[in-house]
């Protein structure tokens, strides 16, 4: 009878191992924000961010000219374009307080004065102001927020009486070449329209926590420092995206921006109002690539896949009967692939994660122990350890 090969990890190998997941876990201990939240009420938890009619005020954009296109839309939408102050406070060497501050923009989307902006905006801020044009300043508190998405909800203290709400439009209907409007406060400007084009769509771009966004609109409209987290319109004053982010050498505008989709935003903000945060399912295992283990000089029986390093007690990945490396050293199972999407790294995984919901059922593709199984997997939570994991080998 003809036997397979049964790949071994070494004794060393699998301390080597051990010592980069101890560091790994060591080093990815996050800072824990300790702010206050206002508790959203029964009506914001069960909100929908369907798309909906063109506001009143923008007339058909076939019956005038662009110019007048452009000038309808900023004077409809700009009064729900928030200008957003940030405020820290950190102990400096000698022990005094230092002082640090920050601004973007966001965009009301609600009238109990929810407002939606880039989370890298409200990161790390202790104090959060809002203003609307002249001088008035309201108080916000910072609602929630998702660093995988880089977007945040924060919500006035005491909304003024009609805030102009910007509504949602649907990204998935865009078109590279059409017109789109961007209004924010660049440098602190306050309120500055500029205007362009989709110059490319599903394009990957990655949040500050280096997890992929995909799908993201690229636009020639400007978008310099301070348009974050504001509005990406089309002709009918509509949020098609959220401006984030910048490919500059010099830190300045050059063409190319890039806006979050709508259609993610409006998947996420309900999370983000009810919980604080998007609770996605895990698999709760360590998984580097057969690339990553490749390059670090590791013999492994596929071309590409996610090792199973490792299972967390009680996680998603245990309770469905993943094996990770044995006591003697036998590899542990290789995700192949999962609904037909081979996995080739964690980013893979993530995209597939990131359409799922805690207690969906997903069938991965397993190689084991020199056969391929059909492996379904219930997606949990978090496990109960809440330890934080790091991108490079967990998930």
């Amino acid at each position: 009878m003809k036997r397979g090969h049964v790949y071994q990890i070494s004794a060393r190998q699998i301390i080597l191992l051990s010592i980069v997941s101890a560091l790994v876990a060591v080093g990815a201990t996050a800072l824990v924000l300790n702010l206050d939240r206002i508790w959203p009420s029964s009506r914001d938890q069960n909100k929908t961010f369907a798309e909906s009619a063109p506001p009143s005020g923008i007339s058909d954009p076939s019956t005038v000219s662009d110019e007048q296109n452009s000038i309808e839309v900023y004077k409809t939408i700009a009064p729900g374009v928030a200008f957003i102050n940030t405020t820290s406070y950190q102990q400096g060497f000698w022990g005094d307080i230092q002082e640090g501050k920050g601004n973007g923009s966001g965009s009301v989307i609600d009238a109990n004065g929810n407002i939606l902006t880039n989370y890298h905006v409200i990161e790390g801020a202790q104090k959060v102001t809002v203003s609307f044009g002249g001088d008035k300043n309201y108080p916000a508190t910072i609602v929630g927020g998702d660093p995988d998405t880089d977007l945040a909800i924060i919500k006035l203290d005491n909304p003024p009486p009609n805030l102009t709400v910007v509504s949602f439009g649907d990204s998935d209907k865009l078109v590279v070449g059409q017109k789109v409007l961007a209004i924010g406060n660049p440098f602190g400007l306050d309120r500055t329209l500029t205007t362009g084009v989709i110059s490319g769509l599903q394009r990957p771009i990655r949040a500050r926590n280096d997890r992929p966004i995909d799908a993201a609109i690229q636009t020639d409209a400007s978008i310099n420092p301070g348009n974050s987290g504001g509005p990406l319109l089309d002709k009918f004053g509509k949020m098609i995206g959220i401006n984030s982010q910048i490919l500059s050498p010099a830190g300045g505008s050059v063409g190319v921006g890039f806006a979050i989709p709508a259609n993610t935003a409006k998947r996420i903000i309900p999370q983000l109002l009810q919980f604080g945060e998007v609770r996605r399912p895990k698999l709760g295992a360590s998984l580097p690539s057969i690339t990553e283990l490749r390059q670090r000089g590791y013999r492994v029986p596929v071309e590409s896949g996610l090792v199973v390093l490792q299972v967390q007690s009680g996680g998603s990945a245990e309770r469905s009967g993943l094996r990770g490396v044995a006591a003697d050293g036998t590899i542990g199972d290789i995700l192949i692939s999962a609904e037909g999407q081979k996995l080739e790294d964690l980013d893979d995984l993530y995209r597939l994660l990131d359409r799922k919901k805690i207690g969906d059922t997903v069938d991965f593709e397993v190689y084991r122990a020199g056969r391929t199984v059909t492996v379904p997997v219930r997606l949990l939570g978090a496990a109960s350890s809440g330890r934080t994991m790091r991108r490079s080998i967990q998930e």
